[in-house]
C-alpha cells in the first residue's frame, strides 16, 4: 500500500472514531491517540488494525464500513 494511501485511511479511521457511539470516551481517547501515533511513525497498517481490534470488536465493522476489511 502507498504511503498515501496509508495516511488517507488513517485520516477516514480517525474521523469515524471521533463520529462512532459504539466506542466510549476512553476508548475514542486510546484509538485516536494509537492512529496518531501510526500516522507520526508511518508503520504498516495491518498491526495499527491488530491493535485497535485489542481495544473493541467494534473496529472490525468499522473496517469493513470503510472498505477496509482483508
Amino acid at each position: 500500500m502507498s504511503s498515501h494511501k496509508h495516511k488517507e485511511h488513517l485520516v477516514k479511521i480517525k474521523d469515524a472514531i471521533t463520529k462512532t457511539d459504539k466506542l466510549d470516551n476512553e476508548q475514542k481517547s486510546d484509538s485516536v491517540k494509537r492512529v496518531e501515533e501510526w500516522y507520526e511513525e508511518d508503520k504498516a497498517f495491518g498491526l495499527l488494525k491488530e491493535e485497535l481490534l485489542e481495544i473493541s470488536e467494534y473496529f472490525e465493522v468499522l473496517f469493513a464500513e470503510l472498505g477496509l476489511s482483508k
